[in-house]
């Protein structure tokens, strides 16, 4: 379904990165996956590069890479978070926030789109959050990236769909990944589970699927969307 792709997957190293990375591999695509870590013990399956969006020569460099290289598929997934009261951000916070969240895949987009409306064909899918749908307390700079990067990808849309690249969000909300159960525990998942529609937490491998399936080649007319994957609990 994806032989002779090549995707590329920010932050393929856990959790819904890793889960969309392993999707894309099993649907034949030649997977190439970044992560912070410069002794990340990868698989020989997907090829790793070492990339920390904090630092801008590090993005610099991949985004060098990346020019030189055919991208069918970008997943722009790695992402950080600040919590805390609004009155508590520094500005220094709340631009690292954005340089990982929107700078990051802003210059990836610019990288890869060239080389997809040549060919004709491309997918972009930026992982967003259901903070980029609704927001509470304590969230103003993860949502103030959330919601630009649905402003990124409708505008990116708008120019880029007529020559066959199709760019879309995943707004993953409540997943049960290792970073969760390590911050929540047990008892916060399941707390958490009683706020959901569908009265449980999703896992990364639904939201890879829902990835995957947007990435590929049955995905002929979606576009320029943000999508929940939420159990619904950003529409009650």
């Amino acid at each position: 379904m994806l032989d002779n792709k090549v995707a590329l997957v920010t932050g393929g190293t856990r959790g819904i990165g890793a889960a969309i990375a392993k999707a894309l591999y099993d649907l034949g695509a030649d997977v190439i996956i970044t992560g912070t870590k410069p002794d990340y013990s990868h698989t020989a399956d997907y090829q790793y590069i070492c990339a920390n969006f904090l630092k801008k020569e590090s993005l610099n460099r991949l985004v060098d890479k990346i020019r030189e290289r055919k991208i069918d598929i970008l997943i722009n997934n790695a992402g950080i978070n600040q919590i805390g009261p609004i009155s508590d951000l520094s500005v220094h916070n709340f631009e690292e926030v954005q340089q990982v969240n929107v700078t990051a895949p802003f210059m990836l987009c610019q990288a890869v789109l060239v080389g997809m409306r040549e060919r004709g064909w491309g997918r972009v899918i930026n992982i967003s959050s259901i903070w980029g749908k609704i927001s509470k307390s304590h969230r103003a700079s993860y949502s103030a990236s959330k919601f630009a990067i649905d402003g990124l990808t409708a505008a990116i849309s708008a120019e880029v769909a007529s020559d066959g690249v199709l760019v879309n969000s995943v707004a993953p909300g409540f997943i049960d990944t290792e970073l969760t159960r390590s911050v929540l525990g047990v008892d916060g998942m399941n707390e958490l589970a009683l706020h959901v529609p569908a009265k449980r937490v999703g896992t990364a491998v639904e939201v890879a699927k829902f990835v995957a399936w947007l990435s590929g080649p049955d995905n002929t007319y979606i576009s320029g969307q943000n999508i929940a994957i939420d159990g619904g609990f950003t529409r009650v």
